[in-house]
């Protein structure tokens, strides 16, 4: 009987993220150092992202622990049985319109005291993704503090945080398509504190409409003022690493708290359960780490483009052959859905030119494979958590955003930080060959390592137990917010 009345004085989190790859790896993190800070956590994904979960770690792989358990709601979209990231729009539009409903039901069925006796603590606080704002209503009806966790940099954070002014001051939306390549989108704004020099195509890339009603820029600034309302808004980003910013954002919001980089807090958990519960949402491939082992260090580029960028067959041609030509080992990681039926379109004559230098995998466990010491460079589409990854490993970047704020996140890594070179959007072979050579093995390469390498330190300084800007962050979202409604 001792154990269940221990668990339940247990506070209580419930962590939502958004429903796609890229927010669920650092909300699960978050978790976990939450659990390993006493917490007890449910963690809500969405049905199909349920099932993808199990697909892809066993049936099991989510049973865990009596304490950090997983519960579900519906997306509220149309059933769909690919296994790849939804639409985004549909599911920014989908999320905002019927998610609260099942949320509210799911806190009142966690608080309902016949769960007392099943050893579930009543909610104490929510932990939501920045852009599942809409939970900011249900922890209000329930009287608990609420956290937004944005999963973007900092940077990109403050991009879409100026979306408003950007347009009352005329920037956006485009008046034509001509706008997109006759220069206009290289204007400097002068507006933006912490972002010196920014340009237009620097912001988070939804502002590069022609349409006046386009829904993502409405989504973004109605989530960005609705972050006001949050007790306190946390980053997945350290204090050195992005301090202008984060001097800014402090004046529009309410605390903010640099936390991260996350990976290095998670870890600190020694917990054998929790390492076990994984959030990949595509089945990784073990044989990555094991093709690795036999190379030399720093001698392979490693190409992962996230778990939502498309390419045309086109583009995947090119950078097929650019790294060919650039005579470089590289492990590719190519989603499935990255293009439709790769293998088709991948010719028999570069599988052939490169199998003794190149692997091709659809997933594997990126955070390993970074750490891994043959990589020597990281060839992405500079989405938050491979930017940040790329850093608490030491691996300097080519950047070619897709879309969002990888666009910012590659403007910082460029010409903020020294660690990353970028990529034409309109990929060419030539560009991608000399770039790949210069990463690998040119003087801007050697720079950038060594650059990336005093970044890793700063980042490892950050999450010093006791005496790191973001360890004592940690403790201070915990003790002055999350805990605030304790008795």
């Amino acid at each position: 009987m001792g154990s269940i009345s221990a668990e339940l004085k247990k506070p209580h989190a419930v962590c939502i993220p958004y429903p796609a790859q890229g927010h669920i790896n650092p909300m699960l993190k978050l978790a976990k150092v939450l659990h390993h800070k006493g917490f007890h956590i449910t963690f809500v994904n969405t049905e199909f992202n349920h099932r993808r979960l199990l697909k892809s770690r066993g049936p099991h792989a989510l049973d865990g622990l009596s304490s950090f358990r997983f519960e579900t709601i519906p997306d509220g979209l149309p059933p769909c049985y690919a296994d790849a990231t939804q639409d985004v729009t549909s599911l920014c539009k989908s999320t905002t319109e019927t998610c609260l409903g099942p949320f509210r039901n799911l806190l009142a069925k966690l608080n309902d005291t016949n769960n007392y006796t099943s050893n579930v603590p009543p909610v104490s606080c929510v932990v939501s993704d920045g852009i599942m704002s809409f939970t900011l209503a249900a922890a209000q009806e329930l009287g608990v503090p609420e956290i937004l966790f944005w999963t973007t940099s900092a940077c990109g954070f403050l991009g879409y945080m100026h979306y408003s002014t950007v347009i009352e001051k005329g920037y956006a939306p485009l008046k034509d398509a001509s706008y997109l390549t006759n220069g206009y989108v290289e204007t400097t704004l002068d507006f933006i504190p912490g972002m010196k020099d920014v340009r237009l195509k620097d912001l988070p890339s939804f502002l590069r409409t022609t349409n006046p009603d386009e829904y993502m820029i409405k989504f973004v600034v109605k989530e960005t003022e609705r972050a006001k309302k949050a007790s306190a808004i946390v980053l997945n980003t350290f204090e050195t690493l992005e301090s202008e910013v984060l001097e800014s954002l402090q004046t529009l919001l309410p605390p903010v708290y640099p936390i991260g980089p996350l990976d290095l807090f998670v870890k600190q958990v020694d917990d054998e359960n929790l390492k076990g519960l994984g959030s990949s949402l595509w089945k990784e491939e073990p044989e990555c780490l094991q093709w690795l082992e036999n190379k030399e260090p720093n001698s392979v580029v490693y190409v992962n483009f996230g778990s939502i960028t498309v390419m045309t067959s086109n583009q995947l041609l090119e950078f097929a052959w650019g790294l060919a030509n650039s005579q470089q080992e590289f492990l590719w990681i190519i989603r499935p859905d990255i293009v439709s039926d790769y293998e088709s379109i991948l010719p028999p004559e570069f599988v052939e030119e490169t199998k003794s230098r190149g692997m091709l995998a659809s997933w594997c466990s990126q955070e390993e494979v970074l750490n891994h010491p043959s990589i020597g460079g990281f060839l992405t589409h500079s989405g938050w958590n491979s930017t940040l990854e790329s850093i608490t490993s030491g691996v300097p970047m080519i950047c070619w955003p897709f879309f969002a704020e990888q666009q910012t996140n590659c403007w910082f890594s460029v010409s903020k930080w020294d660690i990353g070179m970028e990529i034409d959007n309109n990929v060419k072979r030539d560009e991608v060959e000399s770039l790949v050579r210069e990463l690998m093995i040119g003087e801007k390469g050697k720079e950038m390592k060594k650059k990336v390498m005093k970044w890793k330190k700063l980042a490892e300084i950050s999450a010093q137990k006791s005496s790191g800007s973001s360890y004592v962050n940690i403790d201070k979202v915990v003790n002055d917010i999350l805990l605030s409604s304790k008795h």
